[in-house]
């Protein structure tokens, strides 16, 4: 019986190295130098938002949400599931679409979201009877015309990608 030669097929997949080194005086591979190569790499994550879930679901349906302690009464723009002050837990409430900004920064480096944004502005929105603030960019105006106290309004993208980049705000006037 003759033996049938076994071998992987060749594709075009995958790295493909030219010319690597290797010495022909096998001692010397110890001072070899390493082989990088850049391989791509993608995974799956399963996040779940949990107990901030309806936060994502109102930014979908262009609304914005907060948190309101019902024994002490804080209100929390950026929602908290349970009372930082008396750790009761929280009831949703619809917040506005308009506010001020309390204070901003201009990003000259961000992560891999705002890479090609950079610079871009952030900025802390007080909204009128919530006790705290919500972290947003501000989009349409240089770092020159942002003003302290300035009326702002939420705008949402038109598709959600269930991230708190899904709303950002812009001057009202």
């Amino acid at each position: 019986m003759k033996k049938k030669e076994t071998k992987l097929p060749e594709t075009e997949e995958g790295t493909v190295l030219f010319n690597v080194p290797f010495p022909e005086d096998l001692s010397q591979l110890k001072k070899m130098s390493p082989i990088i190569i850049k391989w791509p790499y993608h995974i799956d994550y399963i996040h779940s938002y949990g107990q901030d879930s309806p936060f994502f679901a109102g930014l979908a349906n262009k609304k914005l949400v907060g948190t309101k302690c019902p024994k002490c009464g804080y209100k929390y723009a950026t929602p908290k599931y349970h009372c930082m002050y008396c750790g009761s837990e929280c009831d949703w409430f619809e917040l506005p679409l308009e506010g001020k900004i309390h204070t901003w920064t201009t990003c000259h480096f961000g992560g891999e979201e705002f890479l090609k944004e950079t610079p871009f502005n952030l900025i802390l929105v007080e909204f009128e009877g919530v006790d705290s603030l919500l972290l947003a960019r501000l989009i349409g105006l240089s770092q020159d015309e942002i003003r302290i106290g300035m009326k702002v309004k939420a705008k949402f993208r038109r598709n959600s990608q269930f991230k708190p980049t899904d709303v950002y705000f812009v001057p009202a006037e």
